[in-house]
């Protein structure tokens, strides 16, 4: 059994474009009157615009703040702290400027509002990392995150696309860490995959188009994401290896984290099996198969972003990798796979080198090379849309034989199963559609096709029984023809969502008869029953008589009953009565009116049961509306369709 502990954490996040303008509010939420602005030399506009936007509650501004947080640096700005008397800090910038702020907050106690303008992620997490002596060191405590973030978006669209990538990475691998934690929880690994998966998605957008607000804010969100992740849980091999090399050798910081993630992945992976498949499928994308192998996967999307690859680039030498090798191994510390002084010394040699991880999976990156074959062959369809549901189609086809390991046995089953079904469809008999039924994907797909008019009334499956021109009918007939069952009046208007009457709209209708068959299931049947087609009248009306409708089985001896058998489902539908209704200029409408009560109504095989489709179906006694005799009582079905504008 799983267990986990979670801890929430309180930190004010506003995110949007142009927030940069609520700084003066946000300090004085905190209760502060003079601000602190920090930030690295080089970011006097947006100082000016902090300026601005703080008015008169800015204290000053120390721009000094160097990577790996330097203890000199932070000892200067202590002195800024005091001179302005300042109670409150604000950090503009990326993980200098942070690292800044949360040293002096851990000295002084005072709050900090941080308005990142990179993907670090080191603003939502609680760490701080400071360089002394060329020795840089980490802690972790509630004080030091910061009481509130700002993201604005907008202060990142001319972030040159180099620093973009290496960021986030650097981001990716707050997340990345996260899912083999010695103290993971279902929250954060959620979170660290969807960071994962929007940084997979928006870092190409940004390289594409730099000036992407989508791509950005995607990035941004994910940048969140990931630190808060990183906030939660420990950090591990890649980060103690990074701060090693940040602060003994002067690498710079987010370059650093893009060299070494793929390799500190690959070291880890034996371990880590689970956490590397859920990430292999998170920088894949959605509906495609999985990655070859997690930690190629992010070296290749850093070399497709031409992002930094190998420590050597960085201006890391040779002779400087045993004394690497040894800080790293100097101090113990939480990590899927034991470190060891010769697996540092290999993985530093392959970042220096800027080797590409060997793939972990062989057979895994020969399924992604087949998919990348097969996808690649509809490139060349002249229609968009096909090349892109097909596409599609198959990246989900590959993925499933891939995260479930079919067999062959099970491949064929499922071929012959298809065939079968094939073979039972006719003008009868729609094998297919019943198998789309139960599997829940008509419904589906009539979610997605009809259910975009809120005012309009909800639609429902066509189902397997529905004739092209059924017999027309006059109002006040009788659809039954004489079967037995309970009568049933049915009362109906068709109007627009506003209300008006339709006339003249064209309205079929179908339904089972009181043993749960449709005509076209007896051969024995002398033409069409319980079927017809009626036009409304100049107010919308429709009347005619059938009968109230009972729950049947749909048909149980073919492929799709022997998959309900093996999933122990019952193959039976709630009661109700088919109709589809059509007017120039309107929607058609395909929909089916559920009785109140009726048995099924929350169990229904096909899932097409919607509550606002469900009615009364009221018994009644005595005088028909229309003069019709009836021996017994009656019943009455009363409802409005309302068409959707369309086509």
């Amino acid at each position: 059994m799983r267990e986990f502990v979670h801890s929430g954490h309180l930190v004010r996040t506003v995110f949007g474009t142009g927030t940069l303008g609520r700084l003066r509010e946000e300090a004085e939420a905190l209760g502060r009157t003079r601000a602190l602005i920090l930030t690295t030399p080089t970011r006097t506009a947006l100082v000016e615009q902090a300026r601005e936007a703080l008015g008169a509650l800015t204290a000053g501004e120390f721009t000094g703040a160097r990577m790996h947080t330097p203890v000199d640096v932070t000892e200067r700005a202590l002195e800024a702290v005091r001179e302005t008397g300042a109670d409150c800090l604000v950090a503009l910038g990326g993980g200098s400027a942070v690292g800044l702020s949360k040293a002096l907050a851990v000295r002084t106690g005072l709050p900090q509002v941080v308005v990142p303008t990179t993907y670090a992620g080191s603003e939502a997490t609680p760490v701080l990392g400071e360089t002394r002596d060329g020795v840089k060191t980490t802690r972790s405590a509630p004080e030091i995150r910061p009481r509130t973030i700002l993201y604005d978006v907008s202060l990142t669209l001319n972030l040159p696309v180099r620093t973009s990538v290496t960021s986030g990475v650097n981001a990716m691998a707050h997340a990345v860490e996260a899912l083999y934690a010695p103290q993971p929880d279902p929250i954060t690994d959620e979170l660290a995959l969807r960071a994962i998966r929007l940084l997979a998605s928006a870092l190409p957008r940004i390289a594409a188009d730099p000036g992407d607000g989508e791509a950005r804010a995607d990035a941004l969100e994910a940048a969140w994401l990931a630190g808060t992740c990183l906030g939660t849980v420990g950090m591990g091999l890649h980060h103690k290896l990074c701060h090693t090399l940040g602060g003994s050798f002067g690498l710079p910081h987010a370059d650093t984290h893009t060299v070494v993630l793929p390799h500190a992945m690959a070291y880890n992976a034996p371990a880590a099996e689970d956490a590397m498949r859920r990430i292999a499928r998170a920088l894949s994308g959605p509906g495609s198969g999985p990655a070859p192998d997690a930690p190629t996967a992010v070296y290749d999307l850093i070399t497709a972003l031409d992002g930094p690859r190998s420590l050597r680039d960085l201006g890391m030498t040779a002779e400087d990798l045993p004394r690497a090798v040894e800080l790293a191994t100097a101090t113990p510390y939480p990590n899927p796979r034991p470190v060891t002084a010769d697996g540092i010394a290999a993985l530093l040699q392959d970042a220096w080198s800027g080797h590409r991880p060997p793939p972990g999976d062989p057979l895994a990156a020969q399924l992604h090379t087949l998919l990348g074959e097969v996808t690649s062959s509809f490139d060349r369809a002249p229609d968009p849309r096909t090349r892109q549901l097909l596409t599609d189609l198959v990246r989900h086809l590959h993925g499933f034989a891939a995260d479930n390991d079919l067999t062959q046995a099970e491949w064929n089953l499922a071929i012959e199963f298809l065939t079968r079904t094939g073979h039972l469809s006719g003008p009868t008999r729609q094998e297919f559609i019943l198998l789309s039924d139960t599997l829940g994907v008509s419904s589906a797909v009539d979610v997605l096709t009809n259910s975009r008019t809120a005012e309009a009334t909800p639609s429902a499956v066509l189902g397997p029984f529905y004739v092209e021109g059924p017999p027309p009918r006059a109002h006040g007939d009788d659809i039954a023809a004489g079967l037995d069952g309970a009568p049933l009046y049915v009362d109906v208007r068709v109007t627009d969502i506003e209300g008006a009457p339709i006339a003249d709209a064209v309205v079929d209708v179908w339904q089972a008869n009181a043993d749960g068959f449709y005509d076209v299931q007896l051969p024995d049947q002398d033409g069409p029953v319980l079927r017809a087609r009626f036009h409304t009248d100049a107010d919308g009306g429709l009347v005619f008589w059938s009968l109230v409708p009972v729950p049947y089985p749909i048909p149980a001896d073919g492929p799709v009953g022997r998959l309900l058998d093996a999933t122990a489902r019952h193959p039976f539908r709630a009661p109700h009565v088919h109709f589809m209704i059509g007017a120039p200029g309107r929607k058609t409408l395909i929909t089916q009116l559920f009785v109140a009560g009726g048995q099924y109504i929350d169990d229904d095989t096909v899932f097409g049961v919607k509550d606002a489709l469900v009615v009364d179906y009221p018994e009644q006694k005595g005088p028909t509306p229309d003069g019709r005799a009836v021996d017994g009582p009656w019943h009455r079905l009363t409802y409005t369709f309302r068409l959707a504008p369309g086509a």
